[in-house]
């Protein structure tokens, strides 16, 4: 007893040997604290390690805003959620603000005369940059940094709001949960229409809030249900054909779980143990084999690991992203017969998992009627899309290998065939060729077998590398959804590149256009950049490295792409 106390406290003092900066005062927490918000909550139901005192001094900061500062950029990931503790700020409702506004590039194809020059250009500077400052302005952008919190603000800001439907949020109201605690992008730009403080929660103290307290959990729901639950059922292809009535059923019926507790932030997390069999164990049961689903689950946030036993021990068979599905083969079964019939297949929680679960009776009166026969057959046998279905028993060490090291979240991770590569490196010099001389991967990487993957940007399903970019200059391309980093707007803050798991954004010194090292004029340190791989969105014919293979040994690939990913293993 006296050794499960002991462990508890020092994960909690663990915890917070980082608090937020700047550290909250006590006199501001007493403010804090006296809001209507954390008043109503009740003190007593929070254990001893994580009182509601400690949570607010340690899980929330004050931050002042200027009018025009964003708060909240539309299509950022964020791990955090915000209460307006005075002042106003104005919620920019869609289309919302053009992606120049924001920061983020606009890349086009280059001309015909500029891929032919890439062929003799023979820089032998590293990355360079135009920009010597870290305070900079972009167009109608202007980053400031105060107390540590750099800031972006957009200038004439009146026109704006005035030029785009908006809503206002006042002191006392909440908002940016939802992404905070399922890792969703923002939907929606929020930005300070007076002078405002807001108070900002980390999702940490976000989850322990609604665990402990009651009220506050039924207030969160609520806002879930009246902000997004309906735009979470439209993603679902079960769902998208339904019109308004039977969508608002759905919504009232659904039923939103969480599993896991590790790190939101860190996808990459995987449990401890010696073996594949202990990690196994470890890993939350959403859906055991042999038992009756009632309805059909679909993955919110996070990934889960589809399953089967096999022999003394459990098979991984595929997995599931958001959007994906679980349960439908064994729901149009039981509509089909009307007997209810058991799923042969195990569902677990790789790490933080959110569901939304659609009861079987609301699943047969409103879903299941509508769904085409196409649509159904399709769906059975992809068994909700895994890559695995089918394979031999043999390549059962790959599909662990990239389930186990998180690879199953890439959509475009450079695999090579090491029994194909004949080393001839062509693949990192048209990579050289496609960006000024500066590959932007490194041709080595953890193997299986045959199988190598390359230290090259997966371009992620869920990029945490999003997560804190302080300028929006990391973002996903608003057609293609690929990452990208936006020169101009980067300051060098290195939060992407020790956010990313896999380790593969590196940070670079910069030079200027005549190959001087740039420094910060207040500090003298150099200055440094983000950079990685950008799937040659500006090349034509898509990634160089893929293209310059002669033996059709790399492939850029999508986990979620069924076909083409079978088809380079020789898998069919």
């Amino acid at each position: 007893m006296n050794t499960t106390s002991s462990t508890i406290h020092i994960r909690q003092m663990d915890r917070w040997d980082n608090p937020f900066d700047p550290v909250m005062t006590a006199d501001q927490a007493a403010r804090i604290l006296g809001l209507d918000l954390f008043r109503a909550m009740d003190a007593a139901a929070f254990p001893t390690s994580l009182s509601l005192s400690r949570l607010v001094r340690n899980e929330t900061r004050l931050i002042p805003y200027q009018r025009g500062d964003l708060i909240v950029r539309a299509g950022d990931y964020g791990s955090s959620a915000f209460l307006v503790v005075r002042g106003e700020v104005a919620v920019i409702l869609p289309p919302g603000l053009p992606p120049e506004l924001l920061g983020r590039l606009n890349p086009k194809r280059k001309s015909l005369l500029q891929v032919l020059r890439q062929l003799w250009n023979d820089t032998r500077l590293p990355e360079s940059t135009h920009h010597a400052t870290l305070a900079t302005t972009t167009g109608t952008l202007t980053h400031h940094d105060t107390g540590g919190i750099t800031r972006v603000t957009l200038a004439d800001i009146d026109t704006l709001l005035q030029s785009h439907p908006t809503v206002t949020f006042k002191a006392g109201e909440l908002f940016g949960e939802i992404g905070a605690l399922g890792r969703f992008p923002r939907s929606v730009s929020v930005v300070a229409a007076t002078e405002a403080e807001i108070l900002e929660i980390r999702w940490q103290g976000l989850r322990d809030l609604r665990r402990y307290d009651a009220h506050f959990r039924d207030h969160l729901n609520h806002l879930y249900r009246d902000r997004s639950l309906k735009a979470h059922l439209r993603e679902t292809p079960v769902c998208r054909h339904l019109d308004q009535a039977l969508l608002a059923d759905l919504e009232r019926m659904a039923i939103s779980e969480v599993y896991g507790e590790s790190d939101s932030n860190n996808p990459f997390w995987r449990p401890q143990g010696e073996s594949p069999g202990e990690r196994l164990a470890q890993e939350p049961l959403i859906v055991a084999e042999g038992e009756v689903i009632d309805g059909l689950i679909l993955i919110q946030s996070g990934f889960a690991r589809i399953s089967q036993k096999l022999n003394h021990g459990h098979r991984t068979v595929g997995f599931l992203g958001r959007n994906r599905m679980f349960g439908l083969a064994e729901s149009l079964h039981r509509l089909r017969t009307g007997t209810p019939v058991a799923t042969p297949l195990s569902l677990r929680a790789i790490g933080y998992v959110q569901t939304l679960r659609l009861p079987y009776a609301i699943l047969a009166s409103h879903v299941l009627p509508h769904l085409s026969p196409e649509f159904a057959r399709a769906t059975i046998a992809a068994r909700g899309g895994t890559i695995f279905e089918g394979l031999d028993r043999e390549d059962v060490g790959l599909i662990e290998f990239l389930v186990e090291h998180h690879y199953i979240n890439a959509t475009a991770a450079m695999l090579i065939d090491l029994d194909r590569c004949v080393r001839c490196d062509q693949c990192v010099v048209a990579c050289a060729r496609a960006h000024d001389n500066n590959p932007r991967f490194v041709r080595q990487g953890r193997r299986h077998g045959a199988v190598m993957v390359a230290a090259a940007c997966m371009h992620c399903l869920d990029p945490v590398c999003m997560i804190g970019c302080p300028t929006g200059a990391i973002h996903r391309h608003a057609r293609g959804g690929q990452l990208l980093i936006n020169d101009r707007t980067c300051i060098g803050c290195a939060t992407c590149a020790n956010s990313c798991p896999y380790g593969t954004i590196l940070m670079v010194e910069t030079r200027d256009a005549q190959g001087r090292y740039q420094h910060n004029q207040e500090s003298g340190l150099p200055i440094l950049k983000a950079t990685k791989c950008d799937l040659c969105l500006e090349q034509w014919g898509g990634p160089a490295c893929e293209r310059a293979c002669p033996r059709r040994a790399l492939l850029r690939a999508n986990m979620w792409d069924t076909r083409h990913l079978r088809h380079w293993m020789g898998w069919q």
